[in-house]
């Protein structure tokens, strides 16, 4: 029998208090993730966390990985993790996944087939470049990720939620 969730839903709801093998996740002096795992002789020193479908269930599926990159432990849902640990992960993803929201565009420019983009995002103002329809990603049918020249990607959350000159300029691409 397949456990995996169907296309399309949320995978079913995490296991019940206790279930998770992450006893808890903590920093070392040194800022590094440092993860007690049941089972485990000791810590995990210098833990990465990795979101698996980072667009589309950002606090699903969320990986436990060793300094080398070998999972450890895969969390179906952040809520798995007790609240210091859920606080220390959200806080790593935040400052390691650079992936500023498209709240406004502030320029727009169409010049020999590049698109310049001037846009205030939740992360400061940003200009970026699109070279090809190759470059934008639909999610949905407001929804969409900008991948500059220099693989920098932007997130639009939903084209209608932005000011209507805004919109004017990014529903070409929708």
């Amino acid at each position: 029998m397949d456990n995996n969730p169907p296309t399309g839903q949320m995978p079913p709801a995490a296991p019940g208090p206790g279930a998770c093998p992450i006893r808890g996740i903590t920093r070392n002096k040194l800022g590094q993730l440092v993860a007690d795992v049941e089972g485990r002789d000791g810590p995990i020193e210098d833990a990465r966390i990795a979101r698996c479908f980072p667009w589309t269930l950002p606090s699903h599926y969320v990986s436990l990985r060793d300094k080398d990159g070998k999972e450890v432990v895969l969390l179906k849902t952040l809520d798995e993790l007790d609240a210091a640990s859920r606080q220390v992960v959200e806080q790593e993803l935040r400052e390691k996944v650079f992936n500023p929201r498209i709240t406004r565009v502030v320029d727009y420019r169409n010049e020999f087939g590049v698109v310049s983009i001037t846009a205030q995002t939740d992360r400061g103002e940003v200009t970026f470049q699109i070279r090809s329809r190759d470059d934008v990603r639909m999610l949905s049918d407001t929804r969409g990720l900008f991948r500059d020249a220099n693989g920098n990607i932007y997130e639009l959350a939903d084209l209608n939620a932005i000011d209507p000159s805004s919109r004017k300029y990014l529903q070409e691409f929708f």
